[in-house]
């Protein structure tokens, strides 16, 4: 929420205009992102800082060129025009500088870190978002962009940046050139993908992402996404791969390609060891008295809404710590993957699997692609080069010892 400092300051620093009928949406939310350095001087005046900051600026232009990868814009011309921006704020700040030292500074000032950045934060999506539909007229453009102490010159700058920008012709193109593969990854999903507070994730699809990487000769850069979002995120371009123990299902591939699949399982029950005869079946699972706890979103709850039909659902949204819950006693069993239910039961000595050797279905995973071709065929090419060399039954050996 803004300060009441902080509306005070952009009503009396800031000249702002609606933008014209002619004026586009980029024109617009490049206004409002500018009319903001009047608060960022300011701060910087109040707090003694310098204009300044290139080590600020270039991770402003790694962000930029991250996010318009969303919607396929090249990585030169997306920091050209960020560049612009960048170099319009200085100019801006400087021209506030200038008028604070003649008199009537400031005496307050929204903060920077908690008010200001995250509102540049939100316009800077924003306005990558807009890039891809084009912009008006010069004319239009120059008359929108009305922001106080902000010279022509670096209007004409904005626009000519705003009018480079481009775009890749294919994901795979995107991946080569900008040398960027975005894996999407929820990192609750152990031996596939697992990750505790802001450490990097680990498992199974982690140590193949990079290997794919490194195959690709790109850097990896990792997307966190969630099982109830995963097609969400990914029809908007966040990531160029999912890579996250994904189940190949009819309703994700009518919006995406899938690799050949690279695992075979199933959905089978674990519990307390000491109950497992409780729920040997299907039929003594689905009773009344049973509550199955499951993760929302997922390939888990969509078999419990198709199969169960008396036991009660208690969903339960963080999947790192689902198996602690049966473990307490606040629910009686969970029908997940049998690789997890593997893994699970020899981290967890308590539990075991109520119907060890069988599954409920049948179940593939693969990596979740766009549906282009050629970045199938090389995702594929890669896998199965990871297969025929035992590789890839290495790399699952390694994780399903290891202790989540």
């Amino acid at each position: 929420m803004q300060t009441t400092a902080f509306r005070l300051l952009l009503t009396l620093l800031m000249v702002s205009s609606p933008a014209t009928a002619a004026a586009d949406r980029s024109a617009e939310l490049i206004n409002q992102r500018l009319e903001l350095m009047a608060s960022v001087a300011a701060f910087k005046w109040l707090n003694q800082r310098p204009i300044e900051d290139l080590a600020r600026e270039q991770v402003v232009l790694d962000q930029a060129a991250l996010q318009a990868l969303r919607q396929q814009i090249t990585t030169d011309s997306s920091r050209g025009f960020f560049s612009a921006q960048i170099k319009a704020a200085k100019q801006i700040q400087a021209c506030w500088f200038d008028r604070w030292r003649n008199g009537d500074a400031p005496t307050a000032a929204p903060d920077l870190n908690t008010e200001v950045r995250p509102e540049l934060l939100r316009l800077g999506t924003a306005i990558v978002d807009s890039l891809v539909t084009g912009t008006s007229d010069r004319a239009a453009f120059m008359q929108a962009l009305d922001v106080d102490c902000l010279a022509d010159s670096a209007r004409s700058d904005i626009y000519t940046a705003l009018t480079a920008i481009e775009t890749y012709p294919s994901r795979l193109a995107q991946i080569r050139q900008s040398g960027i593969l975005r894996v999407g990854t929820t990192g609750d999903y152990a031996p596939f993908s697992f990750a505790r507070d802001e450490r990097e994730p680990m498992g199974i699809d982690i140590t193949l992402a990079k290997r794919l990487a490194a195959q690709l000769g790109t850097k990896l850069h990792f997307v966190t996404t969630s099982w109830p979002t995963l097609s969400e995120d990914f029809l908007a371009g966040q990531f160029d791969i999912a890579m996250s123990g994904v189940s190949i299902t009819a309703a994700r591939q009518q919006i995406a390609a899938f690799s050949l699949p690279y695992h075979i399982g199933g959905k089978t029950p674990i519990t307390l060891c000491r109950r497992a005869d409780e729920f040997s079946s299907l039929a003594l699972i689905d009773r009344p008295s049973n509550t199955l706890i499951v993760n929302p979103g997922g390939t888990n709850e969509k078999y419990l809404d198709a199969h169960i039909r008396q036991a009660r659902k208690h969903l339960h949204n963080d999947n790192r710590t689902i198996f602690e819950e049966i473990i307490a006693g606040r629910a009686d069993l969970m029908i997940t993957d049998s690789i997890e239910v593997r893994l699970k039961s020899a981290v967890f000595p308590e539990l075991c699997p109520s119907m060890p050797g069988k599954t409920l279905t049948y179940q593939e995973k693969g990596y979740m692609l766009p549906q282009e071709p050629l970045l199938v065929e090389a995702v594929n090419t890669w896998l199965k080069a990871e297969i025929d060399s035992g590789e890839l039954k290495r790399v699952f050996a390694s994780h399903l010892q290891a202790r989540h």
